[in-house]
């Protein structure tokens, strides 16, 4: 159980390292603009937001990695904190922004947090 919740967290880290990328560099770039279903020159007005953004989907990531790499029993807790964090942003999100985030980041979070609470029975 204990490697589904790693290969879970592994997952949702990567998302949000995809985030970043969309959120901090192609923001405003017609990808960006498309991804997001979104006028371009919306896009461009709120890239300094949107990096923002992006900067904090990056801790996110940066948590669930090292929750990867660290010892056990802090490796559980740090995963358990993040994959939280993640579910709360995403339901926020969703509720605020777009239903697709829930489906996108809220989920999947969802899924390895459950598995990683689980893992520790």
């Amino acid at each position: 159980m204990n490697v589904a919740s790693q290969a879970l967290a592994g997952i949702v880290a990567a998302l949000h390292v995809y985030f970043l990328v969309l959120e901090m560099f192609l923001w405003a770039t017609p990808f960006g603009a498309k991804t997001f279903a979104r006028p371009l020159e919306e896009q461009q007005a709120t890239k300094v937001l949107a990096g923002n953004q992006g900067l904090y989907n990056g801790f996110l990531a940066a948590g669930l990695v090292w929750s990867l790499v660290a010892p056990e029993p802090i490796a559980h807790q740090i995963r358990v904190f993040f994959l939280a964090c993640v579910v709360i942003a995403g339901v926020y999100g969703a509720a605020t922004a777009s239903k697709k985030i829930l489906f996108v980041q809220a989920l999947p979070a969802a899924a390895g947090l459950a598995v990683t609470l689980l893992s520790c029975r």
